[in-house]
């Protein structure tokens, strides 16, 4: 093992070690994330005005990394709040990696041993690789934590992975999430274009991509902060870099952003809604409906919400790839208007259904809806839609058997994104009837009961070969997804019953 890989390993380590310690102390993986953001950046930025780089920063000299390392105990847990609070105020990235931010970790000694270890590290000359390998680990750590919720923000990145392999995103064009998480898909997506097997870039390109790429939208100012720091670490932006990622509801209104590529996948949950006090002083909830001149439907439904934002942001050739629910193919209503006015306007060419088990959220039964914008035309786009059966038969759990790239290798060769005009049918009802990928004409879809774009035609053995059953865990692990999910769509029913 050479040298740098016995650093980067005793680095990572560390990093792990000190989490484990603060653990003990109450300290959760999301918060040590946080702690660890503001200590690296304020670290990074230290460095980053030394030579031989020598920039000025806007870090004021009574809150930098130096009037920090200096400081111990109740001196230290003093400043160290301090610090928090004032940076918080600040503008640009600074202000939104501190804002909210509070110190979670009460015992001085130990605040002191993690500057320690942060000091002893050079972080600026280290491998974007390397730090964001770190940062990557925590939040998926961080993702495990169920009690926390916060799964809901971080979505598998070997599925993220294959998505952008579909996609295949080309160097200087834009690509944006409406509700970006911890930046899951932009890394994806800028490693792809980075690797030098798929592109030679020039440095107006590397430009671009470092500064001009990326655009996205994240309301939980936490997650904000760690997607900021997520894509900082890995060369993304800089400290004085626009804020690429905007604190604003992206359903609010429609910003006039138009984009090459779309990447996404929208928070759980049908509705979207708001909390307010009301005249008896209690807590209370409304559905929240957008009312925006560009969308076909008014809906309460946040993911046919986001459906119809993403048409909109992109540009007339703009190209998406979007995870959905299994109610944003089947549901009724607004449903339905907004499947019919997809395949209109749009080549939806593509549905990958996805298995259970992938999720940090239980109960998840999403696909991958693949289309491409088109201008203004008198006939539907769409001809055919594509679709690779992902979840029949097929079990992951997100310890034992979780997903990996290499699971979604077969798809990726049957999207065949060279040219998707040439696909070729596995599925045949006659020789192969098991086969995964299938296509169906516009005429056969829009027969549908509702348009439904749910749709499945391989066995469940589950069902049929009682001798083969899959191992008690994968059993146990489907019946809690189904019953979940069941759960979800009975409350969705009350809530319209009742009139909320």
């Amino acid at each position: 093992m050479s040298n740098e890989s016995n650093n980067t390993s005793s680095i990572i380590s560390k990093v792990w070690s000190f989490c484990t310690i603060l653990k003990d102390d109450g300290v959760s993986y999301g918060d040590y994330l946080e702690q660890l953001t503001y200590l690296l950046f304020l670290k990074m930025a230290d460095e980053f005005s030394k030579p031989p780089y020598n920039r000025k920063l806007p870090i004021p000299v009574a809150y930098n990394w130096s009037s920090l390392a200096e400081k111990r105990g109740a001196e230290l847990e003093s400043h160290y709040t301090t610090l928090l609070r004032e940076l918080s105020q600040s503008k640009g990235v600074l202000g939104q990696i501190f804002i909210k931010s509070q110190n979670k970790i009460q015992d001085p000694a130990k605040l002191h041993k993690l500057i320690d270890m942060i000091d002893k590290e050079q972080w600026s000359t280290m491998g974007a690789d390397v730090k964001g390998k770190i940062y990557e680990g925590l939040l998926e750590k961080n993702a495990e934590d169920t009690k926390s919720g916060a799964g809901q923000y971080f979505t598998p990145r070997a599925l993220i992975r294959a998505m952008v392999e579909c996609v295949q995103p080309e160097p200087m064009k834009t690509i944006a999430d409406p509700a970006c998480g911890t930046g899951g898909f932009f890394l994806a997506a800028y490693d792809f274009i980075a690797n030098p097997k798929n592109y030679s870039l020039n440095r107006e390109q590397k430009e671009f991509l470092k500064h001009q790429t990326f655009f996205g939208n994240e309301i939980v100012a936490g997650t904000r902060r760690m997607a900021l720091m997520n894509l900082f670490l890995h060369n993304i932006g800089d400290f004085e870099s626009d804020n690429f990622i905007s604190p604003a509801d992206a359903l609010i209104s429609d910003s006039g952003l138009r984009v090459d590529y779309i990447l996404a996948y929208p928070p759980f949950g049908k509705k979207s809604s708001m909390t307010f006090t009301n005249d008896e002083g209690e807590q209370d909830s409304e559905d929240l409906t957008y009312n925006r001149q560009d969308f076909w439907v008014t809906t309460s439904n946040k993911q046919l919400n986001f459906v119809q934002h993403i048409r909109t942001m992109l540009k007339s050739d703009g190209r998406a790839a979007v995870v959905l629910p299994d109610n944003v193919l089947f549901e009724g209503g607004a449903g339905e208007t907004i499947r019919k006015k997809l395949l209109e306007t749009t080549n939806l060419h593509t549905i990958l259904r996805l298995p259970t088990g992938i999720f940090y959220k239980q109960g998840v039964k999403a696909n991958v809806l693949f289309f491409d914008n088109k201008p203004a035309a008198k006939y539907p786009w769409t001809k055919e839609i594509w679709f690779y059966d992902f979840r029949t038969n097929i079990h992951f759990t997100l310890k034992k058997n979780p997903l990996k790239l290499d699971d979604l290798s077969d798809f990726i060769s049957c999207y065949n994104t060279d040219n998707i005009n040439k696909r070729k049918e596995i599925y045949n009802a006659d020789t192969n009837p098991e086969g995964r990928w299938r296509k169906f004409t516009y005429d056969e879809i829009i027969e549908r009961d509702k348009t439904s774009l749910d749709i499945s035609w391989i066995k469940d053995k589950s069902l049929t070969d009682l001798d083969n059953l899959p191992d008690p865990d994968l059993l146990a692990n489907d019946i809690i997804e189904n019953l979940k999910s069941g759960i979800e769509s009975f409350e969705e029913i009350m809530l319209t019953i009742n009139g909320k």
